[in-house]
């Protein structure tokens, strides 16, 4: 599986994309031709706690779209299809003018002792980190956080979702820019809520031992919680989220 990630910052951190705009963008990510499954990331209305609160609100919005395989995605990223308009925000006034950055990656789903969703949860909240990078040795770096890293985060309370992305090579036409992130996490919780009471768990000190055994690695890394819509493949409708 591959995953294409999508993110629209503004480095002011005054923007917001407006209800109707997300709405519009959710089918536009519904119609992206050879998508399995899209994700639309927007900040919480509220902060929670959480260890690196000092990374910020996050982006305005964040995408990830995934595909079968590297070559359903560089096709959906040619230079006048879905994705193009998405990065232009073309027909999204709330995202016109933002920085947008892509990258396709590979997806490294790990597994979770419940991935069923508690009752009642509407949208659920993902934790996304991402390690812009680089390692001094990169493969001495993926053989250790994949080895180590998931196991951990397998025992945080209630995590419905983990996934950890690696690079790839990939062609496209898109108008954003090119991003190379070494790696990126996403934990995905029933709600902000949820999101906290793991992180505020003993596991926490367990993730931070193993940081400190990382391989050398430069660029740091940052967190943040978002909101998460889940977008069927061929879903263009304007309702609630889709799960």
């Amino acid at each position: 599986m591959i995953s294409l990630f999508m993110t629209f910052s503004d480095p002011k951190g005054e923007r917001r994309i407006h209800v109707a705009d997300l709405a519009a963008a959710a089918a536009m990510v519904g119609a992206v031709p050879g998508m399995a499954e899209g994700l639309l990331f927007t900040p919480l209305e509220q902060s929670v706690d959480h260890p690196y609160k000092a990374d910020g609100r996050g982006p305005v919005s964040a995408l990830q779209l995934r595909f079968p395989n590297l070559f359903a995605c560089e096709a959906a990223m040619d230079r006048g299809g879905v994705l193009a308009g998405l990065a232009a925000g073309r027909g999204l006034p709330s995202l016109v003018g933002l920085d947008v950055t892509h990258q396709a990656m590979v997806t490294r789903a790990y597994p979770v002792d419940d991935a069923k969703y508690a009752n009642g949860t509407v949208t659920p909240c993902s934790y996304l980190v991402h390690y812009p990078g680089p390692a001094d040795d990169m493969n001495a770096w993926n053989l250790h956080y994949l080895e180590h890293h998931p196991s951990i985060m397998r025992s945080f309370p209630d995590v419905r979702q983990i996934e950890i992305y690696t690079r790839i090579d990939w062609v496209d036409r898109l108008p954003s820019q090119r991003v190379d992130y070494m790696q990126r996490n996403r934990l995905m919780f029933d709600s902000p809520q949820a999101l906290a009471l793991a992180l505020s768990s003993d596991v926490i000190k367990r993730m931070r031992a193993d940081f400190v055994r990382f391989p050398p690695f430069a660029g740091g890394n940052k967190h943040f919680p978002m909101l998460t819509r889940i977008v069927p493949a061929g879903e263009r409708g304007e309702g609630g989220t889709s799960r």
